[in-house]
């Protein structure tokens, strides 16, 4: 037995090449993580932990909270939205490039990867410019051209931050449905089509259930990053815009109530985490589903 344990890590199989980052992860990511969560069970004031030990008081706090709930669905809103506008743009284009030739596929995936080379800061600085006032591009083209008579407004609303997060993250939800749907059996498109059925019914029957292991990767890694995203609802929202991750930062950075914003970290996190498991939950009983079908 230990030859074959001695012979398994020499010739790395099983878990042994993931045991590095598993180290830096846990080092790096799970310690601290785990030492944050816990100031939110943990009276802290002015950055030192009392005596009182451990208490629920933040936790029964925040739920009995009204405001919590109102902007946990405010969060939740935006992540949705977001995430549902970056499938409906990514699956056509992630489609058209299973479809087309070398070049035009190069073309996409070009295109889809250099809005990642720069900085989602700098992305959201450019939308500032493209939805600002009266000066902005937008607002200035639509009175040029005599579509509107006076500035729309853009900034500090759902709408900018809605945009402002599916452009960025429209990427995260390209890649994984590119490299589905161009992998998939074009087999079984052909047995369906020779068998008389439309074009539209071997969508429907064949290459959506197909891509549904990529549409799942997408709609969790979007909605991870929209439901838990801070930059954009500060830069596009303004002030008065608020989720969870922005109601952490300020709890932490700018009330220096440690507690209460670890607690709101700790409920940003495990929602977002039960929202992927049920994603996932689904995605998997669509594949049984369509496998069923086939059969």
């Amino acid at each position: 037995m230990a030859a074959a344990f001695w012979t398994r890590f020499r010739d790395g199989r099983g878990i042994w090449p993931a045991v590095p980052a598993f180290v830096f992860l846990t080092i790096f990511f799970i310690i601290p993580m785990a030492v944050l969560l816990s100031f939110g069970f943990t009276e802290i004031e002015r950055g030192r932990i009392q005596d009182s030990g451990f208490t629920l008081r933040y936790l029964t706090g925040t739920l009995q909270d009204d405001l919590f709930w109102w902007v946990w669905w405010k969060s939740f809103y935006i992540g949705i939205l977001s995430t549902l506008l970056c499938f409906l743009l990514a699956y056509p284009l992630a489609y058209l490039y299973s479809e087309s030739g070398r070049t035009m596929r190069l073309l996409i995936l070009v295109l889809t990867i250099s809005p990642l080379l720069t900085s989602a800061i700098v992305r959201t600085y450019a939308w500032l410019v493209l939805l600002g006032g009266r000066r902005g591009v937008v607002n200035s083209t639509l009175i040029e051209l005599g579509v509107i008579s006076r500035p729309i407004r853009m900034l500090n609303t759902d709408f900018a931050v809605i945009v402002g997060m599916t452009q960025v993250h429209l990427p995260f939800m390209v890649l994984p449905l590119i490299t589905v749907l161009a992998a998939r059996d074009r087999n079984m498109e052909a047995a369906s089509l020779g068998m008389g059925a439309s074009r539209l019914a071997t969508f429907f029957k064949i290459v959506l259930p197909l891509s549904t292991p990529g549409i799942v990767a997408g709609l969790t890694i979007v909605f991870a990053l929209s439901y838990t995203n801070f930059i954009i609802p500060q830069l596009l929202g303004g002030g008065g815009f608020t989720t969870l991750a922005v109601q952490v930062y300020e709890q932490i950075v700018v009330v220096l109530n440690w507690s209460k914003g670890a607690m709101l970290a700790l409920l940003l996190l495990g929602s977002c985490f039960v929202f992927i498991l049920l994603i996932g939950l689904a995605g998997n009983r669509v594949m049984r589903w369509s496998q069923k079908e086939a059969a």
